[in-house]
């Protein structure tokens, strides 16, 4: 019987042990935090042993392959333990990937994946037997085992593809790329560049790899580092025989002499991100033979995804918008683009190697106040003290809300966009969303 051992016991890696359990494998997770208890009762009641607050070695370097949950650096002394005895480390997405024959659509990016990720599937799903995994909601390994879906639709972070070997999305997807995440590359931009780019690796002429072409990043990696794909740019300013444009007002995706035109006006989301990203989650359903009249009604009739520039209230007509998913400076720049008022802009959180200059122009024109939200506020202060008349510090979020609701007067916007990761003061971006919407209505 070979043994899988899970190293992480969340989501991904509980839903592994589920699936390893059922093709036979001798399965132990290992956690070295704690393991959420609705997770601890999941695992004891299928039998399987676990182990959280460490890692024991002596049961951990006997496995004969080694699932390493996604938040996991690859140079942990363990990790590297593992790899020098030659035993595989894979992440869940490769080893979930194993046990399905479904058409897989991987989506990836700095910024947009998971907006993308859940209007491709919001499109899919009128005429398709498809789920929705990866970073959101209930873990592939766990879907591949309990609906054995035809099809996946799966968003894909770039820690999920380093640990990645024959794993092919059918259609890949590149939504963009912006320095994110480089504590876990060496500070190396092209370490990262390249972690996404393996979304591609595996995949044949058959295949597709659909892309942003107005992204210099994206356009140069692909010259000097070719793929095997069929590629199906996007843009907003070019035009493709094969990919997808805008003419007119009008989105065309234009696919071997198949086009389906349409109208850009009545999309759900807004702002020019937004046509993007219906632009892939559009390339992707045509690729799939799915009707223009329903990839149309799905564009108009979606709902946005939650802590992405989400409208919470309007209170003595301030609009109070919850854009906590911007973990990084990108993020907030489609954020700040978007901000059609005088805006009081909550920032901060923990910083991973930001360089806040490409929002000096929004800051300029459109932000009225700055509060900055995190335990250290240096760097901000630094970047932004000359450029508002205020521009104030504090470490709870009440506290934020309410200094921003003296600071707004009717027709301003008060946006949370924080830039920077969550886990000084929240659990996760989640945790610190949902805090600002109780803190808005507790006004």
């Amino acid at each position: 019987m070979k043994r899988l051992v899970v190293l992480g016991g969340g989501e991904s890696g509980v839903g592994t042990a589920l699936l390893a359990k059922a093709k036979g494998f001798e399965v132990f997770v290992s956690d070295k935090g704690r393991i959420n208890e609705k997770y601890k009762q999941v695992l004891v009641n299928n039998e399987i042993e676990w182990e959280d607050e460490r890692h024991t070695e002596s049961k951990i370097l006997n496995a004969d392959i080694v699932m390493k949950s996604p938040g996991i650096p690859g140079n942990v002394s363990l990790v590297s333990k593992l790899i020098a005895a030659n035993i595989p480390v894979v992440s869940e997405i490769e080893f979930a990937s194993k046990y399905t024959d479904a058409v897989i659509v991987g989506i990836t990016g700095s910024n947009g994946k998971t907006t993308t990720a859940t209007l491709t599937h919001h499109i899919l799903k009128e005429v398709l037997n498809v789920g929705l995994a990866g970073n959101i909601g209930d873990s592939f390994a766990k879907q591949v085992l309990e609906h054995g879906y035809e099809n996946y639709v799966l968003e894909i972070s770039s820690f999920q593809l380093d640990d990645i070997v024959d794993f092919k999305p059918h259609i890949a997807v590149i939504t963009n790329i912006s320095p994110d995440h480089l504590d876990r590359y060496d500070y190396k931009f092209e370490n990262y560049i390249a972690s996404k780019f393996r979304i591609a690796m595996n995949q044949t002429k058959d295949d597709y790899l659909i892309y942003d072409a107005d992204d210099e990043v994206l356009t140069g990696w692909l010259k000097e580092h070719p793929v095997q794909s069929t590629l199906l740019p996007f843009s907003l300013d070019k035009t493709f025989e094969n990919g997808a444009y805008l003419k007119n007002e009008n989105m065309i995706v234009s696919i071997t002499n198949n086009e389906i035109i349409m109208p850009t006006k009545n999309l759900a989301l807004e702002g020019k991100h937004n046509i993007k990203n219906a632009m892939a989650a559009s390339t992707v359903s045509h690729l799939l033979k799915i009707r223009k009249q329903t990839i149309r009604e799905s564009l108009e009739n979606f709902q946005a995804v939650e802590h992405r520039l989400e409208q919470v209230l309007k209170i003595n007509k301030v609009q109070y918008i919850n854009d906590s998913k911007a973990t990084n400076v990108n993020a907030t720049y489609y954020a700040l683009e978007s901000m059609d008022a005088p805006t009081i802009w909550i920032v901060g959180g923990v910083d991973k190697g930001n360089n806040y200059e490409e929002l000096y122009a929004f800051v300029n024109e459109k932000v009225k106040a700055i509060i900055c939200l995190g335990v250290d506020n240096e760097k901000l202060l630094d970047a932004f003290g000359g450029m508002v008349d205020v521009i104030s510090e504090t470490q709870s979020m009440s506290e934020a809300v309410k200094m921003a609701y003296k600071l707004a007067e009717s027709g301003d916007n008060v946006l949370l966009s924080p830039a920077c990761a969550s886990f000084d003061l929240f659990e996760n971006y989640e945790d610190r969303g949902r805090q600002f919407k109780e803190a808005v209505r507790n006004l």
